[in-house]
């Protein structure tokens, strides 16, 4: 989304980082177990497994909370069961948004995320519902200092990459679901490990919202991401940099 670097930063400021820091890892955590338990439990023969480990350490996860992570999908006392499930509906502005869960009790969450729509002035939709607005694509991100922009998109081009980008802090390459494995093992040997690589639903065109809208989208996105089940928020709204500079000086 266009400002999403200013965005995150918003939002950042607006809360604790300490405490949605310790939310991440937890979230992170979790994420690698289930990765973990997905296959085998080795980031080398578990493409899964690589991504969560590659995502947590891209925001300085301790390297022993990721092997407690791991350790934990492999304990024999370990019962607790997690169900991957989507949501998707409409938010502030009717703005499109899917999001990604990872839940031990499908009930609870089930409730906590329609009650967050209904409280931020969204309706929750039905699975599959948003197909049209979104697209489940690879995307592969790397810090900017790791490579000269012409170089990456020399390289993301060659690797088969359809979407080529470089942000405030990222340069990304977005790929076809079924190419993304190659992708990101051609530019990881060009470029090395990169921050982030993972399949998101990327949006296939977005839709510009005004001031009021976006700060109450921004509200509504904090809320989900604050839900401990909540791994994932996609949307298809943009901001102008001029309304972002607007929020972040409020």
């Amino acid at each position: 989304m266009a400002g999403h670097s200013k965005f995150k930063n918003i939002m950042y400021r607006k809360g604790a980082q300490d405490a949605k820091r310790a939310k991440l890892f937890s979230k992170m955590a979790r994420e690698i177990t289930v990765a973990a338990k997905s296959g085998i439990p080795e980031a080398e023969k578990n493409p899964r497994l690589r991504n969560a480990i590659i995502s947590a350490r891209a925001e300085n996860m301790p390297k022993d909370r990721i092997e407690k992570a791991i350790q934990k999908a492999t304990g024999e006392n370990d019962e607790t069961s997690y169900e991957e499930i989507r949501y998707e509906g409409y938010g502030p502005g009717s703005v499109a948004v899917i999001i990604d869960v990872l839940t031990d009790n499908r009930n609870r969450t089930a409730s906590e995320i329609r009650s967050a729509f209904s409280k931020n002035g969204g309706s929750l939709g039905e699975t599959g519902s948003l197909s049209f607005v979104f697209n489940r694509k690879g995307v592969i991100k790397f810090k900017i200092e790791d490579c000269d922009e012409n170089n990456f998109f020399d390289y993301a081009a060659d690797a088969g990459a359809e979407d080529i980008s470089s942000e405030d802090d990222a340069h990304v390459a977005i790929c076809k679901s079924e190419e993304f494995g190659n992708v990101r093992d051609t530019l990881s040997s060009k470029i090395g490990d990169p921050s982030s690589a993972k399949l998101e639903w990327v949006p296939q065109n977005y839709q510009q919202v005004n001031q009021d809208d976006a700060e109450k989208i921004i509200k509504f996105i904090d809320v989900l991401e604050d839900n401990d089940d909540v791994q994932n928020v996609y949307t298809n709204f943009e901001i102008s940099d001029e309304i972002m500079e607007k929020i972040a000086n409020k």
